[in-house]
């Protein structure tokens, strides 16, 4: 009997010490609380933004299409589309070339001017090109298509930190994780400036939202602690940016009616680190990836199914308007 109670103490030691260095790890406690119930009609500026969303979605995934290294001729053209957009929207556009074997690549790079040139800047960003096999509407049109909005929004407005709107080249394979990926190019042209960053925004895939139960996955252990449904938008980070994590998730449910959810963790959980945001993790730069989760609940993710038709563009607006506010948070915050 003594014997059998003393392997419960130690089992329920050895718990409660795992549940301990599990919340270390792992930041799920996030402030406010995420919006539930139905979704309230679109206002009419969220209608319009809704349509010019689907207008970028539509010319980078079904006009251009597949836009890679191994397509030169159309990722030329998406560079193009983004780089017109952005100057239409009033944001003088600098490229930023640099050599993959014998190709010369572009990220493209809009800046919003902050009042304090000392101050640490923002940095949005998303990935231009598409795996191959496919037209990449979710992945990651949905996120230039929001990249692109964003600036459209905060130009000609003035924050405390400056705003640096970047497209990046080759995030996907065979470049993903290498000296090739535009994203780490960046990071790495940051770090030669000096350039401190506040934080940095990865939008990636987040156009596709499901009401069906079950259809939200995840890695384990997180679907023990998550909905399994896929309405949500998610913002990720790792340890060292769990106050950025933090900080948007607050913004992002104060100015939004809209479902979300936060999560810092290390990158050693399968999909914390899936885009460019780990490009800035890696020379030690706070950075949180916005997604709809991509393969953990969008069936289409790296196929030719993925094509603009599947988006919810009515979610993505909703999605835009409060991220907007998040990036005004971070700009023009302590």
């Amino acid at each position: 009997m003594r014997q059998s109670r003393l392997i419960f103490i130690v089992l329920i030691a050895v718990v409660a010490a795992a549940v301990i260095l599990f919340r270390q790890l792992i930041v799920m406690d996030m402030p406010d609380q995420s919006y539930r119930g139905p979704l309230e009609p679109l206002s009419p500026a969220q209608a319009a933004l809704a349509n010019r969303l689907e207008r970028h979605v539509t010319a980078l995934a079904a006009e251009i299409g597949e836009r890679n290294l191994f397509r030169q001729g159309t990722l030329g053209r998406a560079f193009r589309h983004i780089e017109q957009s952005l100057i239409a929207a009033g944001l003088p556009t600098v490229p930023q070339d640099f050599e993959v074997g014998v190709h010369t690549v572009s990220n493209i790079e809009a800046m919003i001017p902050g009042k304090s040139p000392e101050a640490a800047v923002v940095v949005v960003g998303a990935h231009y090109d598409s795996v191959q096999g496919s037209p990449g509407a979710n992945d990651n049109a949905s996120g230039v298509a929001a990249l692109l909005e964003i600036g459209r929004a905060l130009q000609g407005h003035s924050f405390k930190r400056g705003i640096r709107l970047v497209a990046f080249v080759n995030e996907e394979a065979p470049f993903s994780y290498t000296e090739s990926m535009g994203s780490v190019r960046y990071a790495q042209r940051l770090m030669q400036q000096r350039q401190t960053v506040a934080a940095m925004v990865s939008l990636e895939t987040v156009g596709f939202y499901t009401d069906d139960p079950g259809s939200q996955r995840y890695p384990f252990p997180l679907s023990y602690f998550y909905p399994d449904t896929g309405n949500f938008i998610a913002f990720v980070g790792n340890p060292a940016s769990k106050a950025q994590v933090r900080r948007m998730v607050r913004a992002f449910r104060e100015n939004a009616r809209f479902p979300s959810e936060g999560l810092a963790a290390p990158e050693r959980i399968a999909g914390v680190s899936w885009s460019d945001h780990w490009a800035f993790w890696r020379h030690g730069l706070p950075a949180v990836m916005v997604t709809d989760t991509a393969l953990y609940r969008y069936h289409e993710y790296h196929t030719s199914k993925d094509m603009p038709r599947i988006i919810a563009y009515d979610r993505l607006a909703r999605v835009v308007e409060g991220l907007i506010a998040v990036i005004v948070d971070l700009a023009d915050g302590d």
